[in-house]
């Protein structure tokens, strides 16, 4: 079967690294770039590909097209996807799927009236670190009735991220920034959400934003968890500098994330799970780790196995992994932090 041909739109950091993750999956080919600002002609002329100024010339020019990738800023997710379903187009939007979780139910609901596919751009989801953690977690119930989740997300922003002006404004701001990510994570390996208190700091950065967060979480399996994220502390213990996932960032050899049962616990990303060597289980019993087979990030592109997904959904070979509906769930959970950090740590429920 022919190569699913796709259109990135965004010719940007994110637009590049999914350009390069088409040029190298399996099934995938690159059509054009659709980009409107003038570093558009240098990424074109760079890759040997057709440039269009948006989706209309292209669809005008014939350009053959089976697939987009969304990797605009965050406000033109929707009206680009939007644009998307209404050609007939598949579409892949990076994330977060939308600015608010009202636009985001516009443009899943458009796409699941009109049958075209809306995938969300949580590339996590195919690394299979994460997938090893949630089949030992959710799929095999190696820990048992899971009980606590806790999560970190502590890293240093250096001062000149800040010279671009939205970060440090409303809209900006670690929560509304990283947090979906993590979000996402451990709803995949943890279970849906079902409500968020939390509390929230400028003291440090003294922005107009949050510097700094914390977050108690309810699971709907009844599973606790806490979650932080600060993005002016000096700290090893952040998926982006455990899971060497992405080369721009110095690994180190910490976890993230822990998840513990009435069985087990696991330690992610570097995978180390402890459990009791028979039924005799207790404090005053010895715990023993486990030695797991480690998966590195870096064997596996995730952004590239992401792209070979969105060519084998076309072509109707595979459902979606993470669709713009579980995008939304994550979207919705990360608003409901903002939301009760910003009225005094109020429990904000979830609609499940």
């Amino acid at each position: 079967m022919a190569n699913t041909r796709i259109v990135v739109v965004g010719a940007g950091l994110i637009g590049k690294r999914h350009i390069e993750a088409v040029n190298k999956a399996e099934g995938v080919e690159m059509s054009a770039i659709i980009e409107p600002m003038p570093s558009g002609k240098e990424v074109a002329g760079k890759e040997g590909l057709p440039l269009f100024q948006n989706l209309t010339d292209l669809l005008k020019a014939k350009q053959p097209v089976d697939a987009v990738i969304l990797a605009t800023p965050n406000a033109l997710h929707v009206p680009g996807g939007l644009e998307c379903i209404e050609a007939g187009l598949p579409v892949l939007v990076e994330k977060p799927l939308a600015e608010s979780v009202e636009a985001g139910r516009k443009l899943v609901e458009a796409g699941e009236k009109a049958g075209i596919p809306v995938l969300t751009g949580h590339h996590r989801r195919y690394n299979p670190l994460i997938a090893r953690a949630r089949k030992i977690v959710k799929e095999d119930q190696r820990l048992g009735k899971l009980t606590i989740v806790n999560g970190m997300c502590w890293f240093l922003k250096g001062d000149d991220y800040f010279d671009v002006a939205w970060r440090k404004q409303k809209g900006g701001g670690p929560i509304l920034i990283n947090l979906v990510h993590v979000i996402d994570d451990l709803r995949n390996i943890a279970g849906d959400i079902e409500s968020v208190q939390a509390i929230s700091s400028n003291g440090t950065r003294n922005h107009e934003v949050e510097d700094t967060a914390a977050i108690l979480i309810r699971f709907t399996n009844g599973a606790l968890g806490t979650l932080s994220i600060s993005d002016c502390a000096a700290a090893p213990w952040s998926w982006e500098l455990t899971a060497n996932e992405n080369p721009a960032y110095p690994y180190t050899d910490q976890s993230c994330y822990l998840f513990a049962g009435t069985h087990g616990s696991l330690a992610v990303p570097n995978n180390q799970l402890w459990r009791y060597a028979d039924d005799k289980r207790g404090w005053w019993q010895t715990i023993y780790q486990e030695k797991q087979n480690h998966p590195v990030s870096e064997d596996i592109d995730p952004l590239i196995v992401q792209a070979a997904h969105l060519g084998a959904v076309v072509r109707g070979e595979a459902e979606p992994i993470m669709t713009g509906r579980e995008g939304l769930r994550s979207l919705e959970a990360t608003f409901a932090v903002k939301e009760s950090a910003e009225n005094g740590g109020k429990i904000i429920h979830l609609k499940n």
